[in-house]
């Protein structure tokens, strides 16, 4: 009977979606209906009772901490506890009630941060739009709440026109009120789960060294203590309830209160805990963490955010009528209501893209290679050869310039000689045989003259058509390589957008610049609240230093994940993983973590700006 109750308790509690409870269900289904004679004794002594409920229990803790830690991976290890550096070198931890004390405390603050992330994540939202002009809040509550609040608010709006604008106001009220409520009900959760992270990371801060070296008696009086948290965190948010308003804009009614449950009356004034003592106070720390989480999915889910579809359900019924009347403008054209059109259009788009495709992809690449690799034995024939060219010179050289200049001069000229010189030869003769043209025409030299200066003319010319074919060869590839530039910047374009596809993460753990952002701003948000905490202890508020104390933390925790990867990557991780650590530290002086925080913007790689901006 015992068993069952146990299994009735919890799959009452069974609210939320997250994996532990769901696993925890499991459990319950499937294993304790299937074992329950193996936690059951035969006696049925008192003494044998309690042995069995609290073996029941261990099982219960063991297997949550295990589905605890498996959901937790997802989100990496959290920021570590303020323990001794040689806390966990010793050997005689392991399988220890210490060892187990310490996998609770892991667990606490693992899920106090999931926790808080989840309620900033809420608040962050409605702190925005809180901040926005009383326009903006109207335009939220007709269209971005969903299509009756739509309806509604636009029913206000039409009777506003005739009442003078007694339902704008009535409106505009109605959007702060809704916003203001869930403010103060997310901040109050906030101002709770940092104050309890803060008494949980302080507690182990004071009693680390005594865990060590006298695990024995610091053990109970830290589970005491524990508990006495857990007590402190049911009467700080307790007054959630009386917090809410007649009228107020959350649907449904609030969960019971929340009630953990507390540990027996022990001694706690020096009489050491048996084994089994430790062991159930241990199970009792996770049933309590099983009933927390259960309240704060119910209470956040009521104030949580609303969908992204709810947001945006103008732009995506927008997109959804768009989507129905070009589908039924395809079904019209297609070949289901007997047209061709579509078919014509595909075959034309197919034609189009071959065409493209052998244009400006497929030839000009071809044309590259064969300009690259096959120069010399694909080449077509010039226009102008250059043996050709060499023909005419010589021709020119030997049988005209040479044979007229020694016929002229009527001696022996060097076979050497410069073309320049037997050209001033036959121009000097040329000049003189122009004094009487009809005579010499006919009987001079001077139609082989006239001759020599049209064979020295066709010289020049096939000299500059070779030339010519030389400098249009030589820019065969420039000319492919401008062919294909059009598809080229096409596929450059294309892979742009494939790289802003994969890589429009910008949260603080990506790659990107926006990224770097991100972290450079955790920095600044981490230094903004250890002076804000040194502040209120200055001023001696003690539960608003707590509570800032334990966002300190959150804030280490969320950048403790966001360059892990990173600075594992560069080598940086263990000197930054230690300043971290350091931050978190509640002893250490605020002059110093400033100087640590400086430290890092400046020398960690991760913590950089982007090279184009430094």
């Amino acid at each position: 009977m015992e068993v069952a109750t146990v299994e009735n308790n919890n799959e009452s509690k069974d609210h939320s979606n997250n994996n532990n409870n769901r696993t925890l269900f499991s459990f319950y289904s499937n294993y304790i209906w299937n074992r329950v004679l193996a936690f059951l004794p035969s006696s049925s002594s008192s003494s044998s009772s309690s042995s069995s409920a609290s073996n029941v229990f261990a099982k219960i803790s063991n297997l949550y901490r295990q589905s605890a830690r498996v959901g937790s991976r997802t989100h990496g290890a959290c920021l570590p506890l303020p323990l001794p550096s040689n806390s966990f070198d010793s050997a005689s931890l392991v399988m220890s009630d210490t060892s187990r004390v310490y996998e609770v405390l892991e667990d606490i603050l693992e899920h106090i941060f999931l926790s808080l992330r989840n309620v900033q994540k809420n608040l962050q939202f409605w702190q925005s739009r809180a901040e926005g002009s009383n326009a903006r809040k109207m335009y939220f509550m007709i269209f971005e709440r969903g299509p009756l609040a739509f309806i509604d608010g636009a029913v206000q709006l039409i009777r506003g026109c005739a009442d003078e604008g007694s339902s704008m106001q009535h409106l505009c009220h109605s959007a702060s009120s809704h916003i203001s409520e869930r403010v103060a009900v997310l901040s109050s959760l906030r101002c709770a789960l940092a104050t309890f992270l803060a008494q949980i990371y302080m507690e182990v801060d004071r009693f680390g060294e005594d865990l060590v070296k006298d695990p024995e008696n610091s053990l109970p009086l830290l589970l005491v203590t524990i508990n006495d948290i857990f007590s402190n965190l049911e009467a700080s948010i307790g007054h959630l309830h009386a917090m809410r308003q007649s009228d107020s804009s959350v649907e449904g009614s609030y969960s019971l209160p929340l009630l953990f449950e507390k540990l027996p009356g022990v001694n706690q004034e020096g009489s050491q805990w048996t084994d089994c003592e430790v062991r159930d106070a241990i199970n009792l720390i996770y049933k309590n963490l099983l009933k927390l989480d259960s309240y704060l999915s119910v209470i956040v889910a009521k104030h949580r955010k609303p969908r992204k579809i709810t947001l945006h359900w103008i732009r995506y019924t927008c997109g959804a009528v768009g989507l129905s009347v070009c589908s039924m403008w395809v079904l019209r054209h297609s070949s289901l209501m007997g047209s061709s059109d579509i078919d014509k259009w595909i075959g034309d788009a197919r034609d189009s893209t071959v065409s493209f495709f052998n244009d400006h992809v497929e030839q000009p690449l071809l044309s590259i290679r064969d300009e690259l690799f096959e120069t010399f034995r694909k080449r077509h024939k010039g226009v102008m050869e250059p043996e050709e060219v060499l023909l005419t010179s010589n021709s020119l050289h030997r049988s005209m310039l040479l044979a007229f200049s020694e016929q002229t001069k009527g001696q022996k000229i060097p076979e050497n000689a410069s073309e320049q010189e037997l050209l001033e030869i036959v121009m000097s003769r040329y000049e003189k045989e122009l004094m009487h043209p009809i005579q010499n025409l006919l009987s001079g030299e001077l139609a082989r003259a006239l001759l020599i200066q049209v064979q020295k003319l066709k010289l020049d010319i096939e000299t500059a058509m070779l030339e010519l074919d030389q400098i249009l060869k030589a820019n065969e590839i420039n000319f492919a390589i401008l062919a294909a530039l059009p598809a080229f910047f096409l596929s450059l374009i294309l892979l742009m957008l494939v790289r802003t596809w994969f890589r429009r993460d910008t949260r603080a753990e990506g790659r990107g610049r926006m990224a770097r952002v991100q972290r450079r701003l955790l920095i600044v948000e981490v230094e903004k609240r250890i002076v804000q905490y040194q502040t209120y202890v200055d001023q001696g508020q003690e539960k608003d230093a707590q509570c800032m104390f334990g966002l300190v933390l959150y804030s280490l925790d969320r950048l403790y994940h966001a360059v892990e990867r990173h600075a594992k990557a560069t080598g940086e991780w263990q000197c930054l993983r230690q300043d971290i650590i350091d931050l978190g530290k509640p002893d250490l002086k605020t002059t110093y973590k400033l100087v640590v925080t400086s430290r890092m913007e400046r020398l960690y790689d991760c913590l950089l700006p982007s090279p184009n901006r430094r």
